[in-house]
């Protein structure tokens, strides 16, 4: 087996402001990982599409965690300059981000294969899972960097590292995502940026719920798990494993730092074209 030698510990970050923005926060996970943040005593930025959602989303947190900040932002995070004024204004009310949670997500209204399906309801998919976390996180980058720093955590799936019989454009739109994240990381760690892909399971939701293929699931991801594993990220403790794959109710923090060296020895966890051995010319 080929060994490699250990990449060096990213630099250490300044300290940043406990302070995040949580896409998709007016229902379902992003209001769930919205309140865990909140009740851990980081202030929130919510923002998304439906006003209500997000006014009923600020109204439980003040409720959950009295003195925390909140802050909303209103947009179609598919369209570059209704995300970049929304989170500006966020921006400003918090005194600036030091996480950003992309969370807000879509999937086809069929559960059919590709050929099966309609090609405008599969790209309605894609371009909301990987167009609004690509504008809000230029939105948000250059107060990062200005800061030292920052965290970004993209909401992933499994499915988009393995093949899936139908749901097409989510599985790509997450492929794509994870691709985004890799990006970022190769792009800014030296800058002081930590991004994440965070497959929260299958967590009970209005969006699982309606899914077919969830009819008879019993084993479904506790939302506390989800809000454990990106607390963990948020706080700095997985910071090695940056560009890399996480899932909650799989892993914990603690296993994880537990197998960091294993992790990094293997180059785990991210996407990549994996080659067959040292005499592949693929190898760089």
């Amino acid at each position: 087996m080929t060994t490699h030698a250990l990449p060096p510990a990213p630099p250490a970050l300044p300290a940043l402001p406990r302070t995040a923005v949580v896409t998709g926060a007016g229902r379902g996970i992003g209001r769930g990982l919205a309140l865990g943040l909140a009740a851990r005593g980081w202030s929130v930025g919510l923002v998304g599409r439906t006003a209500e959602h997000l006014a009923d989303a600020r109204a439980q947190v003040a409720a959950a965690a009295p003195g925390v900040r909140t802050a909303v932002g209103v947009a179609d995070l598919t369209d570059p300059a209704a995300a970049h004024d929304a989170l500006a204004q966020v921006e400003e009310a918090l005194g600036g981000v030091g996480l950003l949670v992309n969370n807000a997500g879509v999937v086809e209204r069929r559960e059919v294969p590709f050929g099966d399906d309609d090609l405008l309801d599969m790209w309605r998919v894609v371009e909301t899972n990987v167009r609004g976390p690509m504008n809000t996180a230029h939105a948000l980058l250059p107060g990062m960097l200005a800061r030292g720093g920052g965290r970004v955590v993209n909401i992933n799936s499994g499915a988009g590292h393995r093949g899936t019989s139908d749901y097409t454009g989510y599985a790509i739109s997450k492929g794509a995502l994870a691709r985004l994240t890799t990006e970022l990381d190769t792009q800014y760690r030296e800058r002081g940026l930590r991004v994440f892909d965070l497959a929260p399971g299958v967590v009970r939701t209005d969006m699982t719920g309606s899914m077919p293929v969830h009819d008879t699931r019993t084993d479904w991801t506790p939302i506390e798990a989800v809000v454990e594993l990106l607390v963990a990220v948020a706080e700095g403790r997985l910071d090695r494993l940056a560009g890399r794959f996480l899932r909650a109710g799989s892993d914990t923090a603690d296993e994880l730092e537990s197998h960091v060296a294993e992790i990094l020895a293997s180059d785990a966890r991210r996407l990549r074209l994996v080659a067959w051995g040292d005499s592949d010319p693929l190898v760089p």
